[in-house]
This record gives structure tokens, C-alpha cells and sequence, in this order.
């Protein structure tokens, strides 16, 4: 009796061991499935060392370019970039940034632990490579120091393009930067509105006629719609009489008597002066409001407009803030 308990016993725990080996089995299969109907793979889960962007080169042409993923330590010598980073909340990672005025960015400026690279327009070699960055960020005015920069670190280099506007600039390039720290789903978050507030200032720039410019060295410089200020023609609307005739980022010197034959609706002035800091400079103002301009129909109905916040068009257009700054210029004033 006690004989056969002992190998009905026996048979039991066998029964269950294979029940139990079965069981890590199948759930050893199922998970295994499971991965792969996901397409998923462990190894492929893993955070990227590195990761590929679209990016331009030295002569502006569109390349992919190796950076590393979730850079630690980020050199900005760009302040759209910037802007964009700031927006990110990745402010922390910036180790060394080139000087600015603008008032939301001035902590990178005023800030013991961010290194002082120098301008936008002239990068302080040395203070770049003690910094040692993961990865730095350039716009137009350093492409010419392009292959020195890179020789530091990947450089990330970004621009608004006329031909796509500047709303969808910012989005892309935002969706550039954003991608390298993984965070592409906060972009949307971040520039939800534009489109809206574009609409409805276009429907006030229906039909409307205007020259848009900057004042610089006691001079009016007109611009088309391809460089600073583009938004104003492009996705705002405005129908920019010198649209053609301008193809420089600065725009081309023109006459008082010029603005007067073409008599806009509209005048915009962005004082380049007072964006850079010119000690000593004629303010827009003092430029403008001469007696041919105020017989233009634009002063008359007072829509001769300057630009408030100059230092935003002129230096970092095609940050997020930028841009919401930018429009709002213009809702005040349209």
C-alpha cells in the first residue's frame, strides 16, 4: 500500500514538473510572439548612440549628418537654436553660448557655468573647444567657419527657408533639434497656434499693398520677400512691391522718393540699428519721419510700422519664441 502511494505520488510530481516546465515554455513562446509581431526586438529597444539628421553643409546644401543621441554638453552659436532648446527645456545641457541681448535668453548670458563663444558672426575658437561640446549649433552668419567648427564637434547647422516660410522653418528645425533628445512630441505642443494667428493676419493683409525694410547707418534698405522679415510677404500675405527686386539679406539701399512713387498701403521698418546695439545710431524713427515719407498714404493712415522688437526679427528668426513675438508684432499693429 504504502508502495504504490509512494508512486502515485511520484507520477503526481512528475505530472506537475512537466506541467510547470510546459507552462515557463509556453510563456517563454508567447513572449517570444509577442515580440515578434511587434516587430520589436530587445536589442532594438536600446537608446542610440547616435543618431542621423538633416543638416546643412558650408556652401547651404541640405546633408545628413551624424550626431550623438541625447547630447550631455551643447555649444550654441545660434540663437534660433537656442530659442529652440530653451523651448525644450534643455537649457541645462548649454555649456557655451555666443552673446545676446534678447531679454528671454540673457541666462545663457549671465550665467557662470555657460562659457562666452563670442558672436554669432565671429565664434571664439578656443573658448569652443574648452567647452568640449557633444555637439554645436551655427546659423548663416558662422557658415564661412563651417570646416573649422566641425573639426570641434558635429556641427548642426539650420536656417529658415524662404521658399517653405518661416512658420514651417521653425517646425522643421524644431523637429530637427527635438529628434536628436527625443523629444519630437513636445514640437507640436510648442508651436500649436501659429497657423491660426497667420490666417487671421492674413485675412487683414487681403488685397493690401506694402515695402518692407530696415533701417541701418542713416539708410533705408528695402527687402524682397526672400530674406529677413519674409514673413511679412510670404505667409502673412502682404503684397510686397519690391518682392522681385531684392534678393540680399540686408536688402538693397533705396531713395525716399522710391517708397513715395511706389506708395504702399503699408510700410514695415525694422530698425537694425537698435537690434545690433549701434551706439550712437539715428533710431528708425528719426530716419523715416521725413516730409516725403509722411506724404505717403501709409503715414497718413497710419500704417507706417515699426517693427517692435527688431532684435528678434534681426537675430533670431526661426526660434519658437521668435516667432510668436514676431507675430504678435504684428497683430498690434495690423
Amino acid at each position: 500500500m504504502k508502495k504504490f502511494a509512494g508512486v502515485l505520488l511520484a507520477g503526481v510530481m512528475a505530472v506537475g514538473l512537466t506541467a510547470c516546465g510546459q507552462s515557463e515554455d509556453t510563456q517563454k513562446d508567447t513572449k517570444e510572439t509577442a515580440a515578434e509581431m511587434s516587430g520589436v526586438t530587445e536589442k532594438e529597444t536600446e537608446t542610440p548612440e547616435s543618431i542621423t539628421i538633416k543638416s546643412l553643409n558650408a556652401n547651404q546644401e541640405e546633408v545628413d549628418l551624424e550626431v550623438p543621441y541625447d547630447p550631455e554638453r551643447i555649444a550654441v552659436l545660434d540663437m534660433a537654436s537656442l530659442d529652440i532648446l530653451d523651448n525644450l527645456e534643455l537649457g541645462d545641457r548649454v555649456v557655451g553660448s555666443a552673446t545676446t541681448s534678447l531679454d528671454y535668453l540673457t541666462d545663457y548670458v549671465d550665467n557662470d557655468k555657460v562659457t562666452n563663444l563670442g558672436t554669432i558672426k565671429e565664434a571664439d575658437m578656443e573658448a569652443v573647444m574648452e567647452c568640449d561640446p557633444d555637439v554645436i549649433f551655427i546659423g548663416g552668419r558662422l557658415a564661412s567657419s563651417y570646416d573649422a567648427l566641425s573639426e570641434i564637434a558635429p556641427l548642426v547647422y539650420l536656417s529658415t527657408d524662404s521658399d517653405l516660410g518661416v512658420v514651417k522653418s521653425v517646425k522643421k528645425n524644431a523637429e530637427t533639434i527635438a529628434s536628436m533628445f527625443g523629444l519630437e512630441d513636445e514640437v507640436q505642443n510648442k508651436t500649436e497656434g501659429f497657423d491660426e494667428r497667420i490666417a487671421a493676419l492674413a485675412e487683414k493683409a487681403k488685397g493690401k499693398t506694402a515695402l518692407v525694410g530696415m533701417t541701418t547707418s542713416g539708410s533705408f534698405n528695402l527687402m524682397g520677400n526672400d530674406g529677413r522679415c519674409s514673413v511679412i510677404g510670404v505667409e502673412v500675405g502682404f503684397d510686397n512691391l519690391t518682392a522681385t527686386e531684392s534678393t540680399s539679406t540686408h536688402g538693397n539701399e533705396a531713395s525716399f522718393e522710391t517708397v513715395v512713387e511706389k506708395n504702399p498701403d503699408y510700410i514695415f521698418v525694422m530698425d537694425r540699428d537698435s537690434a545690433i546695439g549701434a551706439d550712437g545710431a539715428q533710431t528708425a524713427k528719426e530716419i523715416m519721419e521725413n516730409e516725403l515719407i509722411m506724404g505717403t498714404d501709409a503715414y497718413k493712415n497710419g500704417h507706417l510700422v515699426y517693427l517692435e522688437h527688431p532684435a528678434v526679427w534681426y537675430t533670431a528668426e526661426g526660434g519658437i519664441t521668435a516667432l510668436d513675438i514676431m507675430i504678435s508684432d504684428l497683430e498690434d499693429s495690423i
